[in-house]
Order: structure tokens, then sequence, then C-alpha cells
């Protein structure tokens, strides 16, 4: 099992719940040491005082900013701490906003909190339920590894969802990026007709499951065949796209191929249930999976109501 990356409370008015960090996310990256060309020496990076050439224990190293001219200055990693005693062990909850108005520009990386202890579990699921039902996400700030991070709280499937954000400061807008943009002409409406078309005809629902890491996939094919003294066989490269004048004549192709490609026909919808045979258990979470807004408040009638006309 993993170990928690960050142990400290979660913070919600008075309310307040020990909790521990775990990432939810692991890295596949295949990860190589360095070595001599033409021999077995491996390569290896040492932390070297510039001026003595010795090496130095990482105990031994403090941090420097530096302020220009040659200068820096020296800060110990126990003044860091200082300055965000409450911080570093709280994530402290400012305020709920409504997920969907968090733009996917802000999201970083993803966590899972769960209570420290069974003790508190009573207290956490009481929070969980309260974000699960209100269909909203508590903004939030906390240190981690010595750095502050803005978060979103907000329930998955019976865990919360720790998301940390990217501050507005650290967004780069494209114009700051690229430069000036070119001027974009009004398609004319058969060609966007058209590319509506590519788009409706290449929708289908979301499987991650479908999509895996090939060139992780490759990479590790070379070095087993490398071990065995195989030999590799590399693909060829694809063929150059041929330029396209007619964009209207690109879609239509591109339309026609997808049509053609040995698509599944479309199975016939299910039929709807009467909702009036539902429970309101039921009809609840018929209203989570179809987004109805608001449905923590509404009464079985409304819920049917609302149903039917999503």
């Amino acid at each position: 099992m993993a170990r928690p990356v960050w142990s400290g409370a979660l913070s919600l008015g008075l309310v307040t719940v020990p909790v521990e960090l775990y990432p939810a996310v692991a890295d596949h990256t295949i990860h190589f040491h360095q070595f001599e060309r033409g021999t077995s020496d491996r390569i290896r990076n040492r932390r070297v005082n510039e001026r003595t050439g010795d090496e130095v224990t990482q105990d031994e190293i403090v941090k420097g900013y530096d302020v220009g001219g040659g200068d820096h200055v020296l800060v110990e990693p126990d003044e860091l701490d200082e300055i965000a005693p409450e911080r570093s062990r709280r994530i402290d909850i400012e305020q709920f906003v409504e997920l969907d108005e968090i733009d996917p520009w802000f999201f970083d990386k993803t966590y899972w909190l769960k209570p420290a202890k069974e003790d508190f579990a009573k207290a956490y699921g009481l929070l969980l339920r309260a974000m699960d039902r209100s269909e909203k996400a508590g903004v939030a700030k906390f240190v981690l590894r010595g750095k502050e991070y803005l978060a979103a709280v907000r329930a998955g499937e019976d865990v919360m969802v720790l998301n940390t954000l990217h501050f507005v400061a650290d967004l780069r807008k494209p114009k700051d990026v690229m430069g000036k943009l070119p001027a974009l002409p009004k398609p004319r409406p058969k060609e966007l007709d058209m590319a509506l078309a590519l788009v409706d005809e290449m929708t289908a629902p979301w499987k991650p499951e479908d999509y895996r890491d090939e060139y992780s996939k490759r990479v590790e094919e070379l070095i087993k065949a490398k071990e065995a003294g195989k030999e590799i066989a590399h693909e060829e490269e694809p063929a150059p796209s041929a330029d396209v004048v007619d964009l209207f004549e690109a879609l239509s192709r591109s339309v026609k191929s997808r049509k053609s490609g040995g698509k599944q026909p479309k199975k016939k919808a299910a039929k709807k249930p009467d909702l009036s045979e539902l429970p309101k258990a039921d009809l609840d979470k018929l209203a989570r999976e179809q987004g109805v807004k608001g449905r923590s408040k509404m009464t079985r009638a409304e819920l049917e109501k609302a149903l039917k006309a999503s």
C-alpha cells in the first residue's frame, strides 16, 4: 500500500477532520541510468562545492535566492516552515464553487484524501456526502513540500478528491507565448456544416481504458529485444499528407471515410423506465447521471419533472 505524501487536517469552519493525502496518478515513465558510451561506467550526479570540489551532504545544504550582482540571501529550511505554521498541516476550505466553473486550464495534479483513522470516518463521511449532494468543490490552500498550493476538494466515488490548481499568476496567455495570432477568416456555412458532421461522426462515449501509452510499450519492446540480442525492427515513417486546397472536399472525404470504416450501427435506445414507479433514491441516481442541477433540494415530483425534461 502506498504511503501518504502529506498528513494533516481538513478544516471547514469549526469542523476539523485529520486526513492523509495520497497520489491518485502513477508515473509509468521508463527511467534510464546514464553511461559513458563504449564503457560500462555509470554517470552520477553529485552535490559538489564549486569552490572546493568536495561533495556536500543534504543536511549541510541551505537555499539561496539570487538578488543580483553575484549576491544571494541564504534561507534555512526551518525559516521557510516558520512563516506558514498553520498552513503546513491544514487544508483550509475558504469557499465553495460550482465545479464546472473551474476551467480545466487550472487543474494540475490529482490526489485522494482519506481520514487518518477510522474514528474520523463519521465527520469525513458527512463532508463527503454534503459535497456530493451540493455538486460543489471546496477551494482551499495548503503547503506541500515547501510550496503553497491552491486546491479544489470535491466528492469522488466514496472518497474525497483533491486537485491542486494553478494560481492565476502561473497561467500564461496565448499572446504572451505565441505572439500575435493570425486573423481567423469566417468559415463558409457549408464548410462549417461539414466540420460539424465530422465531429458528430467521430463522437463516441468517453472510454479512457481504450487509450494507452504506445510509446512506452515500444520502449519496453526495444529493451527486451536488445536484452535478447535480437535485431530491432523499425517502423516505417508514415507517408506525408497531401496538401489540401479544397477544405470542403477534405472534410467531405473525412466524413465518408468514417462512415465506410466499418462503424457498427447504433443500437436502439433502451426503453426509458416509468419514473412514477421508481423510488426516490433511484430518481436521485438518475438525476445525478443526467447532470440535473439542484437535485438535492427537489421533491419527488420535481425530480420526475426535471428528468422528463432532460
